[in-house]
């Protein structure tokens, strides 16, 4: 089990500015993911904003839960505590394939107890309402930050684009992102920051 604090500055791209930073700095690491996300019927987890997905990768897997942070260090970026429970491939993809089938299996560890202590749901009242795949590629950004740009398709065949910039420190978030959006030409807005995945894939529905 993992638990840490997210800080986070995420915009969406343009396709071109998108590539345009992917070809500018050293890669640190290009793959695939595969996200499924769960909910009840009656949208509990997003009335507690929170969100809970299932993560496929290549050779390994991880359920994860985000959820508010009692005591946020700062206001400027978005800000949440993640939980991570690690699953074997075999195991993920039988859960997924049970909650595209409206069987949700158990969900066991730290993400099982917040679910069943804190918000008294069973595992059996959560299924897959919508799923997304992402090319994910990690970049040594500006000032040695890592930078995440995300490539993501969603049920509808819709595609875009994202840079996150996800750091302990906010003052060097806000640097880097203000050096990129002068040398790369863009701004962000209500319309294009803090847009997260799980609420596009809810959108992009079939």
């Amino acid at each position: 089990m993992m638990k840490n604090r997210e800080i986070e500055a995420k915009v969406l791209l343009t396709s071109n500015i998108y590539q345009k930073i992917i070809t500018s700095f050293p890669v640190k690491a290009d793959f695939k993911q595969e996200n499924y996300y769960f909910e009840t019927t009656n949208d509990t987890l997003k009335k507690h904003d929170i969100s809970l997905r299932i993560r496929i990768y290549e050779d390994h897997a991880e359920q994860t839960m985000k959820v508010p942070d009692p005591n946020p260090v700062q206001k400027d970026f978005h800000e949440v505590v993640e939980l991570t429970d690690k699953l074997a491939l075999n195991e993920a993809q039988a859960r997924v394939k049970a909650g595209l089938n409206h069987q949700t299996l158990p969900f066991n560890g730290v993400i099982g107890d917040y679910l069943k202590e804190r918000l008294s749901l069973s595992s059996t009242q959560l299924d897959i309402f919508t799923w997304s795949k992402t090319r994910r590629i990690l970049l040594k950004g500006p000032k040695n930050c890592e930078l995440t740009l995300d490539q993501t398709y969603y049920p509808d065949g819709y595609c875009d684009y994202e840079l996150e910039i996800e750091n302990t420190d906010p003052q060097l978030i806000q640097e880097v992102k203000l050096e990129l959006e002068h040398k790369f030409a863009f701004s962000d807005n209500h319309n294009n920051q803090n847009q997260s995945k799980i609420a596009r894939a809810a959108i992009h529905r079939k």
